[in-house]
């Protein structure tokens, strides 16, 4: 007898498997977006073939490498996959990107020092054509909003500064991907400043309206100077010494938001 059960639970198994897991996919929710939801823009500070060593057998990596001679477009990781290129990191009060963000990596040295400052270095233009083209398409794919194409700076403003003030951040508004800050908005809002520079709780304020992560303390400590700066990087890049001025005040008000 205990023969005879085993032959049938066998038979069971044998049955199951013949079947395999079948799915009704019939009806779709309507409830539903892409698990990605920014872009995370890098420079690699290290030449093409280090780039690549480093971001495919390191402990750090990326979506996709563009390279700088040629301009290549590399895909190191699949987009549906996480990669380990934001790491602690904040954007609108979401935290540790990683999971919600594809990175893009430029091959860059990002800068020198030298006894007069820092030397950044400059961004070939097919190489940021060929980023422009990855972008466009990530976005129609993934329904990425303006708001959401970042710089490393943007999301971990304490300790990055890439992709750096020679990032060519106007480029990719005119290719509108971007929001950019309108000069005759940014006039207006000077007026209205009236020569008063607001408080550096009004800045904190409106750098955390914009996603950025920062103190609510109404003190200007060097976490507040150092977003600040990350905001300079990408809309003033002229300027980007992390104190709050009136021009700054101005953009802040005149870069819409989505």
């Amino acid at each position: 007898m205990r023969h005879l059960f085993v032959a049938l639970a066998a038979l069971l198994l044998v049955g199951c498997a013949d079947k395999g897991l079948r799915i009704d996919t019939s009806h779709v929710a309507v409830s539903q977006d892409s698990r990605v939801q920014y872009v995370v823009i890098h420079y690699t500070s290290t030449n093409q073939a280090r780039s690549l060593s480093l971001l495919t057998h390191a402990e750090v990596s990326a979506h996709y490498l563009i390279g700088n001679d040629p301009p290549t477009i590399y895909q190191l990781v699949d987009e549906n996959r996480r990669a380990w290129h934001a790491g602690a990191s904040e954007w609108q009060g979401r935290t540790w990107l990683n999971a919600t963000s594809i990175g893009i990596e430029l091959v860059n040295p990002g800068y020198r020092e030298t006894p007069d400052g820092r030397i950044w270095a400059p961004y070939p233009d097919a190489q940021i054509d060929a980023l422009i083209l990855l972008l466009k398409d990530i976005v129609k794919r993934q329904g990425i909003t303006p708001d959401h194409i970042l710089g490393h700076s943007d999301i971990a403003p304490q300790r990055k500064v890439d992709p750096g003030p020679l990032f060519p951040w106007k480029r990719l508004a005119d290719a509108g991907l971007i929001h950019w800050p309108k000069p005759a908005d940014v006039l207006r809002h000077l007026a209205e400043l009236k020569g008063q520079l607001p408080s550096a709780g009004w800045f904190q304020q409106e750098l955390a309206r914009h996603g950025y992560a920062i103190p609510q303390n109404g003190q200007l400590d060097q976490a507040t100077r150092n977003v600040i700066a990350a905001f300079q990087m990408r809309y003033r890049q002229q300027l980007f010494d992390g104190q709050p001025d009136l021009e700054t005040a101005a953009l802040l008000l005149a870069v819409p938001t989505s």
